[in-house]
């Protein structure tokens, strides 16, 4: 069968993830305690153990999804006693690593520093600049696109379109008085709800550009190889293969819109194999059937989705 991978991104966390397979595979625990080497703490324990106010910091977060999506991968791998060669990947946001290491861009530890220097320097762009991300309901792109203009215009701060998840979902990222203002102006315009999300900052917008620059320098010094397969991008909706257009592309991601919803339509247009999605959680695959509802998919959230897979 053939199998199209999509990896999610920060906010899927919960204590005790990653726990279960490490539980049931040597190769998932394996990677685990590589990851605690690379890392030079213990993230095993943090994901296994909490505290969650620790967990759902930007700087751990990063590295714990990173961590338990590829576990999660190694322990499918294990129990089918064979390689998942999947004929696509993709990631939310953080998940489009996951996504790269998937496709053997690069390996597991280099992929790990890459997403341990990204959390860290968004943390620290999200406590330099007060922000945060807001969720709209009920209005399109253009609308929306139109008000974050005025937001900015009228306040002098960052608003801008972030997210477009899926089919009646976008989120708006922004200085604090740029959203309320976007709250205010959207509501009059009929949206039916405008809700401030509980996040560290507002991500894929310009508030995020000091991170973007450190990340491309530690870009630039990583070794990318020609991936195995397709890798779709945030930040386009478009799959390449070319390493140049990669690394541009996962620098521009954390300053642009991530275009999920037409990522995944166009890749379940390109291909009908089974979409698997790795722990934790199960947000890209419910994410999945509101686009695509004809599109086969599968959370691999816990080890017993494993064996429901695999028989």
């Amino acid at each position: 069968m053939n199998y199209s991978l999509i990896f999610p991104g920060q906010g899927a966390q919960f204590v005790g993830m990653g726990r279960d397979f490490v539980e049931h595979s040597s190769a998932a625990k394996d990677v685990f305690s590589e990851a605690d080497e690379v890392l030079g703490y213990n993230l095993s324990g943090i994901c296994f153990d909490g505290p969650e106010e620790k967990l759902i910091s930007t700087d751990i977060a990063q590295p714990a999804i990173y961590v338990c999506s590829l576990a999660a991968l190694a322990a499918l791998e294990q129990y089918a006693q064979q390689a998942i060669t999947p004929v696509q990947t993709a990631g939310l946001s953080l998940g489009e690593y996951t996504a790269l290491c998937a496709a053997k861009v690069f390996s597991f530890a280099e992929g790990l520093r890459l997403v341990q220097l990204r959390g860290q320097a968004m943390q620290s762009a999200s406590a330099a600049k007060p922000s945060s991300m807001t969720s709209v309901m009920g209005l399109d792109r253009e609308q929306l696109d139109d008000l974050c203009a005025q937001a900015s215009a009228a306040t002098g701060m960052i608003c801008q379109v972030a997210n477009l998840n899926s089919p009646g979902q976008i989120v708006v990222s922004g200085e604090i008085g740029g959203l309320e203002k976007l709250e205010d102006i959207a509501t009059a315009a009929g949206a039916r709800r405008a809700i401030r999300l509980s996040v560290a900052g507002a991500f894929h917008s310009e508030v995020m550009r000091p991170a973007a620059d450190k990340l491309g320098v530690a870009l630039a010094e990583t070794n990318f190889n020609v991936p195995q397969c397709p890798v779709w991008q945030n930040a386009t909706a478009k799959s390449s293969v070319d390493v140049n257009v990669l690394r541009e592309n996962l620098q521009q991601q954390l300053c642009a819109p991530v275009l999920w919803q037409d990522s995944f339509a166009a890749m379940s247009a390109t291909s009908d194999s089974h979409f698997i999605e790795p722990a934790p959680g199960k947000v890209l695959t419910a994410m999945a059937r509101k686009i695509n509802r004809e599109a086969k998919v599968s959370a691999l959230h816990n080890f017993d989705s494993i064996t429901e897979m695999l028989t």
